[in-house]
């Protein structure tokens, strides 16, 4: 493969100024990350404590194998919702090795608010489930959730996307023949017993396990019938009694070394199979990263000098390099991986359209995964362009994207507006994993464009009915809150917070993300049976 030179100066002032720009955002990211994982009430530590429980960062750290990776996902949902405590929504989810084998976790957290399940928390364990279904990863899942937070249950139960969608996933990936493993390590509630009982094997620890339909207050106000949780659904209760419960536990460090042994003994499953090249580390530093993209989202930088320093050896493949020159296509390797990779180096025409979606077909044919580095204003616009057919042949590549099965992994590295998200594989069109880097911005359209159409329309309609032109006064008091709001809902904070992404990662570890995910990726057929694209208008 072609090794691509860099052009960037990395002594000049531009450079230096973007690089203290992007170390700051990524130095923001830590703080928020560690104040995830460790902001705790310490009466809720001290709790979990007395009554024996392990802190869930140390249930982690048990149960995954020694010195492995641990792809976290969506390690900041709920950030700031609620009463902005709910720190990852209540959970830790992602992907690790446990017993040698990539497996999906999910652990609850019952230091924050005793592990109730707030709608956001549904969302991300939906979530958890796709990931699992679409890449065929066991899950296990370490329970101690007191269930529904009450006070939201409106928006926790009835609907399509709620709670009982996690409960019907559970009974489709039971048919699918992926391994279910779940430890119940405190009150699993409600809803929350289903879990295990839809298991397909289940570890109780004695003590503080207990499931059961109704609580011990729920039984005696509809019953009389005085109970301790422990008599109503403990260990013993079930592993002896109704065979909910599997296998009996001592305590929670207990539980984790059986899940692990469960976990060892499920059969190897033969993972797909690529034409893989021995690894190699890029060329040029990732971290050189943060200097190349600018401070201002709106600039143009060329994104093959991200490309160089995130794929092996920074050797590359462009595909039709002279022909719609905003797109960037091309083969290459991360981490051994084959992948096509489409970049934006600025707006989409026709052109890149047209050619995106040949690009994305070859590597469809081939059961190569696709990488999209998103970075888009939209596609082109305006009269000449429509007469030229930039809707149709937008449609074809939107069509291209819709319908390609192998693998495809979302990096929003910028802007993404309008239908260029759903041209560069948005949340909406399927992408296995969909990452932001911290200068992420993303709306219908940007904050000015959005203000300036706003104002122009009511001109309009003050010129038909015979009114002045608004005074820039007038204009100013419509632009500000439309551009305040679009910043404050369109940062990549925001996208995360709402699970729009699978959390937001450092620009130099992209590399290394991507190579995770394209290893999870590969539990699955790395193509479906059918293979074929809807019709494209021509």
């Amino acid at each position: 493969m072609s090794v691509i030179e860099s052009r960037v100066d990395t002594h000049s002032d531009e450079y230096l100024k973007n690089y203290e720009s992007m170390a700051v955002l990524v130095e923001s990211l830590q703080t928020e990350l560690k104040t995830a994982w460790e902001q705790r009430s310490e009466k809720a530590m001290m709790r979990l404590a007395e009554i024996g429980k392990l802190p869930t960062k140390e249930k982690l750290e048990r149960l995954l194998d020694p010195n492995t990776p641990f792809l976290e996902i969506a390690p900041l949902a709920a950030r700031g919702l609620y009463d902005g405590k709910v720190h990852k929504a209540g959970m830790i989810t992602g992907i690790g090795i446990v017993g040698g084998k990539e497996v999906f976790v999910s652990i609850s957290d019952p230091s924050i608010k005793g592990g109730a399940l707030y709608p956001m928390g549904v969302k991300k364990t939906l979530r958890g489930q796709t990931i699992a279904m679409e890449n065929r990863l066991p899950i296990v899942n370490l329970l101690d959730s007191a269930g529904a937070f009450l006070p939201l249950q409106a928006e926790v139960f009835p609907d399509f996307d709620d709670g009982g969608r996690v409960f019907y996933n559970q009974a489709v990936i039971s048919k699918m023949g992926i391994p279910q493993i779940t430890a119940v390590m405190g009150l699993c509630t409600a809803g929350g017993a289903y879990i295990p009982a839809m298991s397909d094997e289940v570890v109780h620890v004695k003590g503080h396990g207990a499931i059961f339909l109704g609580g011990p207050p729920l039984v005696k106000a509809a019953t009389g019938e005085e109970v301790t949780a422990d008599e109503l659904g403990g260990a013993e209760l079930h592993c002896a009694e109704s065979g909910v419960s599997d296998y009996y536990a001592e305590d929670d460090a207990h539980a984790i070394e059986i899940v692990r042994q469960l976990v060892s003994n499920l059969p190897d499953s033969r993972k797909s199979r690529l034409t893989t090249k021995a690894p190699k580390p890029p060329l040029f530093d990732p971290k050189e990263i943060y200097g190349i993209v600018p401070r201002d989202i709106a600039a143009p930088y060329d994104i093959r000098e991200v490309i160089i320093r995130i794929v092996d050896g920074s050797e590359f493949i462009e595909f039709k390099e002279m022909y719609g020159p905003t797109l960037i296509c091309g083969f290459a390797h991360i981490h051994g991986y084959p992948v096509g990779i489409l970049g934006n180096n600025g707006i989409l025409f026709s052109e890149c359209a047209l050619k995106g979606t040949q690009f994305i077909q070859l590597c469809d044919r081939r059961k190569i995964p696709l990488v999209f580095l998103q970075n888009i204003t939209g596609f082109i616009i305006g009269k000449d362009y429509e007469r030229g057919g930039i809707t149709k042949n937008g449609h074809k590549m939107v069509n291209a994207v819709a319908t390609a099965t192998v693998p495809k992994f979302t990096v929003m590295v910028g802007a993404s507006f309008g239908a260029g998200n759903y041209a560069m594989c948005g949340r909406a069109y399927g992408p296995r994993f969909l990452w932001s880097w911290p200068n992420h911005q993303i709306g219908v359209m940007g904050g000015q464009q959005a203000a300036d159409v706003l104002v122009t329309l009511q001109n309009d309609q003050r010129v038909r009915t015979g009114m002045p032109l608004l005074t820039d006064d007038e204009v100013a008091a419509i632009q500000k809150p439309v551009i305040e709001a679009t910043i404050r809902e369109g940062d990549a904070y925001h996208s995360t917070t709402n699970l729009w992404d699978d959390g937001i990662i450092d620009p130099a570890k992209t590399r290394d993300v991507l190579g995770l995910g394209i290893s999870a990726a590969l539990n699955a057929p790395i193509r479906h049976d059918v293979f074929g694209y809807g019709n494209f208008r021509m």
